[in-house]
């Protein structure tokens, strides 16, 4: 295991050991407060260009489940293809692992994809100074390698575009309402939950023009990044939205991309909501719900056009959670219905918008 320090923009160094694959990298520091789940995190493509705190303490003591994909081609226990975070920053990693599943370690895992782990970070600290700093871009440099130094931007990089798909792919193809997906990094669970549902569906790259294809409903995946980067899928949307009524659902980034296209501007949180810990009320209810979140952007709902309402607010700081068309079946949420992982309170979202089809 050798040395490496992580060094943040700000010159605060943290030192630690690899357990990951050995190769400096540089990218976007921010702490996820989730107990567990770091497989489903790490395959998660919000997490592209990011290297991903875990604050539990310790990580890796139940292994990594077998990567396989189903028939339909997603991801048995996955969220994704492959990793998408940049590296994983732990407290203490356990080499031992225990699980009815699991087949092979974390590390092993890490180093089969190339992706670096460090492990021996006081990761409270750390996240401590990314609550008050801010998150910030940072760098983890081989001790041994001390002018192999890495460079790598976050802002103003165009994230759902490296990770959306690149073609159509159809899923439950026949299966009844057809449902057009824009994938902006779609996590495998969002898919899922919808041909589960019974539906078709039709998964289109970010920014496809999908006005003039034949379907039931619209729905706009979660996705890593900017959203103000992805102005041709806003676009694309508002056209849609002024020649159809037909249902729109938005998750995470789906949800800033249709406050977009609602009028409203998005502004960039201190160090973003990622855990399976968020409270959020739906307005006008006394209804509460523990929540599944990885965003860094929020929505400013006070731009939001007269046609429009919050759906629901984070309980915490008080940020957009999700809107709603006053009139138009076009809802959304900020947080993760599907979970995958964390809590499945919401997956009643999946149900709204079926049954608006």
């Amino acid at each position: 295991m050798r040395k490496v320090t992580l060094l943040l923009d700000d010159g605060t160094t943290f030192h630690g050991k690899s357990f990951g694959y050995v190769k400096p990298v540089a990218g976007e520091v921010v702490f996820n407060t989730a107990m567990m789940g770091y497989p489903e995190s790490l395959t998660d493509p919000s997490y592209a260009g990011q290297l991903m705190t875990l604050t539990y303490p310790l990580v890796g003591n139940y292994g990594v489940t077998p990567f396989t994909m189903e028939p339909n081609g997603l991801a048995t226990f996955m969220e994704s293809d492959k990793i998408y975070a940049s590296a994983i920053i732990v407290s203490d990693y356990s080499k031992e692992y225990s699980h009815w599943n699991a087949v092979e370690s974390l590390g092993d895992w890490l180093k089969r994809e190339h992706v670096p782990g460090i492990t021996g970070i006081d990761t409270r600290q750390l996240t401590k100074v990314l609550r008050e700093q801010g998150v910030m871009m940072g760098k983890i440099i081989f001790d041994d390698e001390p002018n192999n130094i890495p460079e790598a931007s976050y802002e103003g990089v165009n994230w759902v575009d490296k990770v959306s798909c690149k073609e159509i792919i159809k899923y439950n193809e026949g299966a009844g309402k057809r449902v057009v997906l824009v994938d902006c990094g779609v996590k495998h669970n969002i898919i899922r939950c919808l041909i589960d549902r019974g539906v078709e569906v039709i998964r289109v790259p970010w920014n496809y023009d999908y006005t003039s294809m034949d379907f039931d409903g619209l729905f706009l995946a979660n996705g890593p990044g900017d959203p103000d980067m992805c102005e041709d899928a806003v676009t694309v949307l508002r056209k849609y939205m002024n020649s159809s009524r037909k249902p729109i659902c938005g998750i995470c980034m789906g949800n800033q991309l249709l406050a977009k296209a609602a009028g409203a501007t998005i502004y960039k949180l201190k160090y973003g909501h990622r855990s399976h810990n968020q409270p959020v009320r739906e307005v006008g209810t006394d209804h509460c719900y523990i929540t599944s979140q990885n965003h860094g952007y929020a929505v400013d709902a006070t731009k939001l056009g007269k046609d429009w309402r919050e759906l629901f607010v984070n309980m915490n700081d008080g940020s957009n959670e999700g809107i709603q068309h006053n009139v138009n079946p076009w809802f959304s949420s900020q947080f993760h219905p599907e979970a995958c992982s964390g809590p499945v309170d919401t997956e009643f979202m999946f149900d709204r918008f079926i049954k608006a089809l």
